[in-house]
């Protein structure tokens, strides 16, 4: 899989955690040579997770929707029809949302703190650099870096961008990851992959490192804006990874912030959107931040991640999932062969379907069976700003269900009376986070949440289908 591509102006710097107290099991080691591409096997079932979470409706329980699901139709029957009966409603999709989709995440620790790592400053003194090392959780062993840069030539609170990355950030320590499958980002069925974790050192991920002086040269339109920014590294939120261990369990469970919440269903995009929310939670009692005017971005799964925190965290004032792909913004029931192309759910399904709640698994072939589709996210978000940044010849993210779910949502939008808060944005790229995506976030961010006017148009949807030109890529992220 690829890394997100950069321009030199705003190439991805990100934040490597530094390693929590909290020390990972062994994991098993599987049958297949170090480094080879091994044959799929006959399907290995992942084991149930024992769970204090109350149950719903499975497959055969719930009704065939061709359909959007209405976003608007409570559960006990009737409609909401006016903007002080939505919380009730919203509140039914989101426990939709955590039990089918994203999994149940634990409940906010309530003890996140920062200790200042390294404070530096950069760009003849407009931007000021630290990293700062968050610690939360069951006995404060859970945590991980975060790099924050804010510019200083400010008047009061700046709107603040929290960035998960692919990348490593400066300043900050690599937390060992376990070496990935070889068949990762192929396309293969991860349960029928042999069990086990290679052991081959060559197969663990590298991550580039960079100098904080060079990621402030990178993003310095973010701060001559009057934003500042926030990053940390995906991963020291749960490994990315799609091997499993011995039992047939999944061995991102043996890292990061699972071994503390063993009974909890939650995938790895709701542990990456977990780890969003703890950041905020530090940022919020710092003076520089605007805790009106908080930012999340991301882009290809971490966008996936992005959706879902932006759903399920309402201080989160301006959502904007780039390139999510399948499991992202695009519906799953206008996604996939023969509906747009891109990655469909059964792709998903296939390939990481421990990225989702291992609910969403028991609909295989029953697609129409869900009871949401992805407009339920936006819905969520409403009548908070929500922004999709695509690429018009990025081919795994279906322009025919990003817009299948911008339209199930309006309504809700439409509810509270501020349709102009959802919004879509194309740029000519394939499956990238570029230099225009970002201007185009800061110019919707200046309108919406700073009251500056923009001429850039929004809602840009491509008129035809991507350029030939651009090849395809079968993987979304790196």
């Amino acid at each position: 899989m690829k890394n997100t591509r950069l321009s030199p102006l705003f190439s991805l710097v990100a934040v490597l955690l530094a390693p929590a107290p909290a020390v990972r099991p062994a994991l098993a080691q599987g049958p297949s040579a170090p480094g080879s591409a091994a044959q799929e096997v006959p399907s290995v079932p992942v084991p149930v997770i024992v769970t204090d979470e109350p149950k719903r409706p499975s497959v055969t329980d719930l009704p065939i929707q061709a359909g959007l699901p209405d976003p608007l139709a409570l559960a006990g029957g009737g409609r909401v029809t006016t903007a002080a009966d939505w919380p009730q409603r919203r509140a039914e999709i989101e426990a939709l949302l955590r039990y089918y989709a994203a999994g149940g995440a634990p409940p906010a620790p309530g003890n996140v703190e920062g200790r200042e790592l390294r404070r530096v400053s950069l760009l003849d003194g407009d931007v000021e650099y630290r990293l700062v090392h968050l610690t939360f959780g069951p006995g404060d062993r859970l945590g991980f870096d975060l790099a924050v840069f804010v510019p200083t030539k400010r008047k009061g609170a700046v709107p603040t961008i929290v960035f998960p990355t692919f990348d490593a950030t400066p300043g900050a320590d690599v937390l060992p990851t376990m070496p990935r499958r070889p068949e990762q980002g192929q396309g293969k069925d991860s349960l029928r992959l042999p069990l086990g974790i290679p052991p081959d050192p060559a197969l663990v991920k590298k991550v580039p490192l960079f100098d904080p002086a060079e990621a402030a040269v990178r993003y310095r339109k973010v701060f001559e804006r009057g934003y500042a920014l926030a990053m940390f590294h995906y991963q020291d939120c749960g490994e990315d990874t799609i091997a499993r261990n011995a039992d047939g369990s999944w061995a991102f469970r043996n890292t990061r912030f699972f071994p503390a919440y063993p009974r909890h269903e939650w995938g790895l995009l709701a542990a990456w959107a977990w780890g969003m929310s703890r950041a905020i939670d530090y940022l919020e009692t710092e003076p520089f931040v605007d805790r009106s005017a908080f930012v999340l971005v991301g882009h290809s799964r971490i966008g996936k991640a992005v959706l879902v925190a932006g759903a399920l965290d309402a201080r989160i004032a301006l959502v904007a999932p780039a390139g999510s792909a399948g499991g992202g913004v695009g519906a799953y029931r206008s996604s996939g062969a023969g509906r747009g192309g891109g990655e469909g759910f059964e792709d998903m399904l296939r390939k990481y379907p421990n990225w989702f709640s291992p609910h969403l698994a028991e609909f295989k072939g029953e697609l129409e069976r869900l009871p949401f589709d992805q407009h339920f996210f936006i819905a969520a978000t409403a009548p908070r700003r929500f922004l999709a940044l695509e690429g018009t010849g990025d081919t795994i993210c279906s322009p025919t269900a990003v817009r299948a779910s911008l339209d199930g949502a309006r309504p809700v939008y439409a509810l509270h009376g501020v349709t102009q808060r959802m919004a879509v944005h194309y740029s000519e790229h394939a499956h990238a986070l570029d230099a225009e995506d970002w201007e185009a976030l800061l110019d919707f961010a200046d309108r919406e949440l700073r009251g500056i006017a923009t001429t850039r148009s929004f809602d840009n949807f491509p008129s035809s289908a991507p350029p030939a030109a651009i090849a395809p890529l079968a993987e979304s992220g790196p």
